[in-house]
């Protein structure tokens, strides 16, 4: 600067110096929305487009890196970033970050990259993981403020209860909370003992819920080494975060849900198991019963029948000792004669009523009785 001169003079250099740092100063950090025109990539590092509206056109700059939601001409969106200008005198926009707004800009934006990463096998149903049910310990990402994860919460406690949490605050809206999810994530899958991790959202507006389609933050839930599960939204609300993750719940009640079992429902199936199981074993125990019965009536009347048969002989064979029975021999007028049959020899015989003393005079043959 020329120090004689009542006007303030500069060197080119020390003018666009001070242009920009008034401008930092100024306008640190800015959102501008707007409709994008001339759009285009150069040596696949440099960003060129054009964000206009009815009336002006503001000349925006930044890095391939940065682009995590495609755009093209036409789409409405917004960009945040610092205003500059550069050593060729050309001011220009540096962006930092960017969102598509509008539901036209968030479906086409959305159709582009899901299309990319598609080809990737980014989305491939052989690389989804199953959430454990009712895990030991898991990581949340949420703001611990917002009413999604406070329904999360309550429905896990009030279903099974008994869950370590880890809880990663974030934002859920606005362009930095992205790098903000990427970051609690990168956090979580350092921490071990985790079963799951669930990045929580409320409903909101599509505007709202686009930062869930940025290119990293869905890269980073697809190579996460601990299963995820998102709750993002409502059920008709479906991100690229969704479609990486390894579970989708349609809302954040329904990711507590499909983390847990119902514990009144548990009791509720135990016990009409137990009923089942009683009714089961009851029948068995009858059709035991009736068919043991059914032996022992079979073994009585076969021990019935053994004890007629035994019964029967024993009777016949009674009767034959009866038949065989001496005083029944003598009864039916005979004589028992004993001793040596010779004649002069003495005998004894005994008849019904007596015993008699004789000597034989006299023994012959006998001719048999015809």
């Amino acid at each position: 600067m020329y120090e004689d001169s009542p006007t303030p003079k500069f060197t080119v250099s020390e003018f666009l110096a001070l242009t920009n740092q008034t401008l930092e100063y100024a306008l640190p950090f800015v959102e501008v929305e707007g409709e994008v025109s001339s759009f285009k990539v150069s040596k696949g590092k440099w960003v060129f487009f054009d964000l206009k509206d009815a009336d002006s056109t503001l000349s925006c700059f930044m890095t391939v890196y940065n682009l995590r939601q495609p755009i093209e001409d036409g789409m409405k969106i917004v960009v945040s970033g610092a205003p500059k200008v550069t050593n060729f005198g050309k001011f220009s926009f540096t962006v930092s970050n960017l969102k598509p707004v509008g539901k036209g800009s968030i479906k086409k934006s959305f159709d582009l990259l899901k299309e990319k990463l598609e080809k990737e096998g980014l989305f491939a149903p052989e690389k989804k993981r199953k959430i454990p049910k009712n895990p030991a310990k898991i990581g949340v990402i949420s703001s611990v403020t917002a009413a999604g994860y406070k329904d999360f919460l309550k429905i896990l406690d009030a279903r099974w209860g008994g869950i370590e949490i880890l809880v990663a605050n974030t934002g859920v809206q606005g362009l930095k909370a992205a790098n903000e999810i990427i970051r609690a994530l990168q956090f979580l899958n350092e921490q071990s003992g985790l079963d799951a991790i669930v990045i929580i959202r409320g409903g909101g507006s599509k505007d709202d819920l686009a930062l869930f389609n940025d290119e990293l933050l869905v890269r980073e839930i697809a190579r996460s080494k601990t299963p995820v599960l998102t709750g993002i939204g409502h059920e008709v609300d479906t991100s690229l975060s969704d479609l990486a993750a390894d579970v989708r719940a349609s809302t954040p009640s329904n990711a507590a849900e499909l983390l847990t079992s119902d514990r009144a429902a548990e009791l509720k199936n135990l016990k009409n198991l137990l009923s089942r199981l009683n009714f089961f074993l009851s029948e068995k125990i009858d059709a035991s019963l009736s068919a043991n019965q059914k032996s022992l009536e079979k073994i009585k009347d076969l021990l019935l029948e053994k004890i007629d048969s035994t019964l029967s002989l024993v009777e016949k064979e009674k009767r034959t000792l009866s038949a065989l029975n001496p005083e029944a021999v003598l009864r039916r007028g005979y004589s028992i004669l004993s001793g040596k049959i010779s004649p002069g020899a003495l005998v004894e015989i005994i008849t019904k009523e007596n015993l008699i003393k004789a000597e034989i005079k006299n023994v012959k043959p006998r001719t048999p009785l015809s």
